[in-house]
């Protein structure tokens, strides 16, 4: 009798202390195969750098990566919770299409009720957008915008072949620009959101037909 392949794994990347403590006090139960949360650190250069070393690795090679953690709203309306599903993530090196948009907002809306779920393009800076340069990226049809989304979804698909995807939590918006994460009303909202996600990636996560290799 053949001993069935091992579940492929999953890659959970962000970038902060702050979102790695969201993710690693979140519900942790209930994934199927190994999930590793990666902290990067900050910025597009250190994501790229921490994606590539970890997919090098013999455990990783095969993993689905999905990029979380916050990001700034570009639209109006746009509160510190919301949630961001990227159909494709932006940035001067291309675009990445992102899988399994649909379930994740269906899991998110089940698993975060309350809270609003956009979904558009995700857009890359090297920088903390402020002022004019949210209605620059707004015009290009971006609905949001972080440091790190980007660089992480092209590495991990320079790597190889791989189901990506990225999830963010609003905790800057036009109409709430946020001085200090976690000093202010919309950082404690935007964290205890990103506590709860975990069960939503881990559906996305079971219901992909994996490469494998």
């Amino acid at each position: 009798m053949s001993t069935p392949p091992a579940p492929a794994p999953l890659l959970i990347a962000c970038a902060l202390g702050i979102e790695h403590l969201a993710l690693r006090s979140g519900d942790r139960s209930g994934a199927d195969g190994p999930v590793t949360v990666l902290r990067t650190g900050m910025g597009p250069k250190a994501a790229q750098r921490a994606v590539t070393r970890a997919l090098a690795e013999p455990g990783l090679r095969a993993a689905a990566v999905l990029a979380t953690g916050f990001c700034a709203g570009l639209a109006p309306g746009m509160h510190p919770g919301d949630l961001v599903v990227a159909e494709e993530i932006r940035d001067a090196a291309g675009t990445v299409p992102c899988v399994g948009t649909d379930l994740l907002v269906k899991e998110l809306v089940r698993t975060v009720p309350g809270r609003t779920v956009h979904t558009g393009p995700l857009t890359g800076s090297d920088h903390v957008v402020r002022g004019h340069e949210r209605s620059d990226l707004l015009a290009t049809g971006a609905i949001a915008v972080d440091m790190e989304s980007a660089a992480t979804l092209h590495s991990a698909v320079r790597a190889g072949p791989r189901p990506v995807a990225a999830v963010r939590v609003v905790v800057d918006a036009p109409e709430h620009e946020l001085v200090r994460i976690g000093t202010v009303r919309g950082g404690i909202s935007a964290f205890r959101v990103l506590r709860s996600v975990l069960p939503a990636f881990y559906e996305w996560h079971r219901s992909l037909l994996l490469p494998r290799r």
